[in-house]
């Protein structure tokens, strides 16, 4: 886990980054400094089996719970500041971050989704789907390919250059990974009456190569949450946060989580 402090004297928040799926917290370089240059401290780690975590097997987990259990040592760091906190998860991150609003009651001002893994654009064969389940049990690390490059997840060049040449970009996952993210995404929408009542903002992708924003948006739909707010952004790819119209995207993001300390009467 790492803390970036926000410049200047007084922070306004503190905002938790969770990265996606194959990635690591190296890649949101960019995003971290523009909150904090906005007056926002930042707290992220690599997951479990992912970017430089030594604690499991590259590309593998033993239970979905293993990131949600992580990201919680994130939220009690964040805590010790004692200044509102928000959830900003990208991806498979976004999927962490409403197990984690549905299995426990978090102090949070406002979350904020990216992309959410609730669907996948491309889903495997239905035999290697079966064998999955054969495998989960008998070799649970045996590993595949990801099929996610770079190139489906944004049309930023520089970025996909970076990506190309990342050692820490994971790509191939475990069956075991697999099973586990499948049942997750299931999890997230019978449990959706269990989401914490906590301000929400979704924002998608409209090209999105990689999740199906057809399943972001019927999760949002169902979603009880008395305060939430859907934005897809029409002709971004997946990584909406990397994409040549980042600055918008982020501009979007800022306004919520200013409004949102409006409301809590905090000085903006």
């Amino acid at each position: 886990m790492w803390k970036w402090e926000a410049d200047g004297k007084d922070a306004k928040a503190v905002i938790i980054i969770i990265h996606g799926a194959m990635e690591h917290h190296g890649r949101y370089k960019w995003l971290s400094q523009m909150w904090r240059s906005s007056g926002y401290h930042v707290i992220m780690g690599d997951l479990p089996g992912q970017g430089m975590t030594t604690r499991a097997f590259r590309g593998h987990i033993d239970s979905f719970e293993d990131y949600l259990q992580e990201v919680r040592g994130w939220i009690t760091e964040a805590y010790q500041y004692s200044l509102p906190v928000f959830l900003l998860g990208h991806s498979m991150g976004g999927l962490v971050a409403i197990r984690l609003l549905q299995e426990d009651e978090l102090d949070l001002a406002g979350v904020i989704l990216s992309s959410p893994c609730l669907g996948l654009v491309q889903q495997p064969s239905k035999m290697l789907d079966a064998l999955s389940h054969g495998l989960n049990i008998i070799v649970p690390k045996f590993r595949i390919e990801a099929g996610i490059t770079p190139d489906i997840a944004t049309r930023n060049r520089d970025i996909i250059e970076e990506d190309m040449n990342d050692s820490l970009y994971v790509t191939k996952v475990s069956v075991r990974w697999y099973r586990e993210l499948v049942n997750a995404m299931k999890q997230a929408f019978e449990d959706i009456p269990h989401f914490q009542d906590v301000p929400l903002l979704v924002m998608q992708g409209g090209d999105d190569r990689i999740v199906d924003k057809k399943s972001v948006r019927e999760w949002f739909n169902y979603n009880q949450c008395s305060e939430k707010q859907y934005k897809e952004w029409q002709q971004l790819y997946h990584e909406i946060f990397n994409e040549p119209e980042r600055e918008s995207v982020f501009q979007y993001a800022l306004g919520f989580v200013e409004n949102r300390l409006k409301t809590l009467g905090y000085i903006v």
